[in-house]
C-alpha cells in the first residue's frame, strides 16, 4: 500500500481515470490518502478523512511514507479558517487555499502559513455561524469550497470546521447520528435529509432556528422547513421532501 498527500489548493477527484470524467469530490490542500491502484497518469485513492474513493491525477499529489501518513492522521486536524488564505512555498511563491484546508503537514511540505487557523471540537452553537460563511456559494456537484459546493460537501465542511467528521454523500451522512421523530425536537445544527420519488436520500441541509434551513440548492441559501420539506418562497412551492432529521452532536 502506498500513501500520499495533496500539496495543491483544490484538486478534483474523479469517477474514472480521465479529465472529462465526473467530479465526485475535491481534495483540499493537506489532505492525505491511500493509493489503491496506480497507473501511469492516474491513481485510484481513498481519502483518509472520509474513506471516499476516486481517481486523482498523479501530478497533483505527492507520495509519503506509511509512518508519516499514520502520524498525520493521529493528530487533531489544524484547519485554515479564513474563506481564502495563502501558503508560502519553499520557492517563496504564494499558493491560495480555501477554508478547511489541513495545515498539519506544513513542515513536511516545507511550506509556511501565517493566517488564521482552527482546531478541535467547537460548541454546537458555532455550527450555524460557520454555515453562514458559505451563504451564496454557487452549487457545484462534488464541490467542497466557497467557490462551489454541493449539499453534502457543505454539511461535511461545516461540521469539519467545528471538529466533527461527516461522511461525504447525503445518503451516507443519513446513517450517522440519532434520528429525531419531529421537527419540534430539533435544534440549530441538526441535519435534515430529503428523499426523491424512489425513496433515495438525495439532499441534506442544516437546521436553523424558527423553522429555517440553510442548504446548497443552486447556491447556499436559507429557506423555510416544515413537516413536508423545504418551502422555497421564490418558487412558491416545496422543493424537497423531508425524510428524516438526525442529531450528530
Amino acid at each position: 500500500m502506498k500513501y500520499g498527500i495533496c500539496f495543491l489548493s483544490i484538486v478534483p477527484l474523479r469517477a474514472e481515470a480521465s479529465d472529462p470524467s465526473e467530479l465526485v469530490t475535491q481534495v483540499l490542500y493537506g489532505e492525505t490518502l491511500k493509493v489503491l491502484e496506480e497507473r501511469k497518469k492516474w491513481s485510484r485513492v481513498r481519502l483518509a478523512f472520509d474513506n471516499y474513493e476516486g481517481w486523482i491525477d498523479n501530478k497533483q499529489f505527492s507520495f509519503i511514507e506509511e509512518e508519516t501518513f499514520k502520524e498525520l492522521n493521529s493528530q487533531t486536524p489544524l484547519l485554515s479558517s479564513d474563506m481564502v488564505d495563502f501558503i508560502t512555498t519553499k520557492e517563496n511563491q504564494l499558493l491560495s487555499v480555501p477554508i478547511g484546508s489541513t495545515l498539519n503537514a506544513m513542515k513536511l511540505l516545507n511550506h509556511t502559513f501565517e493566517g488564521k487557523s482552527i482546531s478541535g471540537k467547537l460548541d454546537k452553537s458555532e455550527i450555524i455561524n460557520t454555515a453562514l460563511l458559505y451563504l451564496n456559494t454557487p452549487y457545484l456537484w462534488g464541490g467542497k469550497t466557497p467557490f462551489g459546493i454541493d449539499c453534502s460537501g457543505f454539511t461535511q465542511m461545516v461540521y469539519k470546521l467545528n471538529g466533527y467528521r461527516l461522511l461525504r454523500d447525503a445518503s451516507l451522512q443519513a446513517d450517522q447520528g440519532e434520528a429525531l421523530s419531529f421537527i419540534e425536537e430539533s435544534e440549530p445544527g441538526d441535519l435534515a435529509f430529503f428523499d426523491n420519488a424512489e425513496g433515495k436520500i438525495v439532499h441534506v441541509g442544516i437546521i436553523m432556528e424558527d423553522n429555517y434551513i440553510i442548504h446548497a440548492h443552486g447556491q447556499v441559501r436559507i429557506d423555510r422547513l416544515d413537516h413536508t420539506g423545504i418551502f422555497n418562497y421564490e418558487a412558491r412551492a416545496h422543493t424537497h421532501k423531508l425524510r428524516v432529521i438526525k442529531r450528530i452532536i
